[in-house]
């Protein structure tokens, strides 16, 4: 029995409902890459700016005023940037005493991270590495302000007491390097052993299998076959590690004090990068004065330093890289 007319639609012939799903899938997949190209795009235009900003202002800093030059800058030992005419601008004491912070930080969260990841990998139940490693990275969320308190408040009174019970005297002073940089190992810590526990857990099993197979004990397997396959993982999160203490703010402003000086000794206080940055812009310093030009000039160097800890940790991936099948 014919259907009557105008009762139902026409179907489309099945080539033409092909085509027009073919269309839609290709104007799919053209918006997808625009979007992944304009975010590409984006990232690329705001590390652009950053660079461009930070040079192009330091640039001004090293033109337009007197007392600064490259030279002076690059190798002057007295960083008083605020004492009347009497100006100093040499980059040295702020780098040292950033050093100073990150070398500490870096005696402790880098050990201690990688045996707990080593831990977490080889010897940790189930349960326990379901419990602790979350438990670890919540250190993470915590905010660098509540470090910086937590370093004023129990780790510098720490140290002094205790100087003060083996030596006699409180050879540490409140404001110190020592009590900054025990603050921000604790802050790097998850990094490390977040990362190097990921590290460690890519390692294929067979390299375990065989290693035992050979009469080789746990401890042998694990430091001797895992930890080394996995070693571009390891100091590639060490690298992040110390990238990360070297741009920290809000416990070295807090605990390290604000004295810029050459750090040489890790019991008196220190100025970082960072925490001069915060005091020019959070003080007195006039848009334009050499003191706000400074900043940049200082950001600049930082900015370099932590790009050639990039560079450095791209060259050792590619060194050390190991490829399993």
């Amino acid at each position: 029995m014919n259907t009557p007319s105008g009762l139902e639609a026409p179907k489309l012939p099945v080539t033409s409902r092909r085509t027009r799903s073919v269309k839609l899938r290709k104007f799919r997949e053209s918006l997808i890459f625009s979007s992944l190209v304009l975010c590409a795009a984006f990232s690329i235009l705001v590390t652009t700016s950053i660079v461009y900003i930070l040079f192009s202002e330091s640039f001004h800093f090293f033109t337009e005023f007197e007392e600064v030059s490259l030279w002076g800058y690059l190798s002057g030992l007295e960083w008083n940037p605020l004492l009347g005419a009497d100006k100093k601008f040499g980059m040295w004491p702020l780098v040292t005493g950033t050093l100073m912070v990150t070398a500490i930080s870096a005696i402790i969260s880098l050990p201690i991270g990688l045996i707990t990841a080593v831990y977490l990998s080889e010897y940790a139940p189930t349960r326990v590495r379901a419990v602790l490693k979350p438990v670890l990275e919540v250190l993470a969320g915590i905010p660098t302000v509540v470090y910086g308190f937590f370093a004023l408040a129990v780790i510098t009174p720490a140290l002094r007491s205790g100087s003060e019970a083996f030596t006699g005297d409180k050879i540490f002073e409140y404001f110190n390097s020592t009590s900054a940089g025990i603050a921000v190992g604790i802050l790097c810590l998850p990094t490390v052993c977040s990362l190097s526990e990921d590290a460690l857990r890519a390692v294929p099993r067979s390299l375990r299998e065989g290693a035992y197979g050979l009469g080789a004990t746990k401890f042998d397997v694990s430091v001797k076959v895992v930890v080394p396959a996995a070693l571009s993982g390891v100091i590639a999160a060490f690298l992040l590690a110390i990238a990360r203490a070297i741009g920290e703010t809000m416990i070295v402003a807090l605990a390290a004090g604000g004295m810029a000086r050459l750090a040489t000794n890790p019991a008196d206080g220190s100025q970082t990068m960072t925490a001069y940055m915060v005091q020019i812009f959070l003080g007195d310093a006039p848009h334009g004065s050499v003191e706000y030009y400074s900043s940049y000039a200082v950001g600049a160097t930082l900015f370099i330093i932590t790009l050639g800890l990039t560079l450095l940790g791209n060259y050792i991936l590619k060194k050390f890289r190991e490829e399993y099948e």
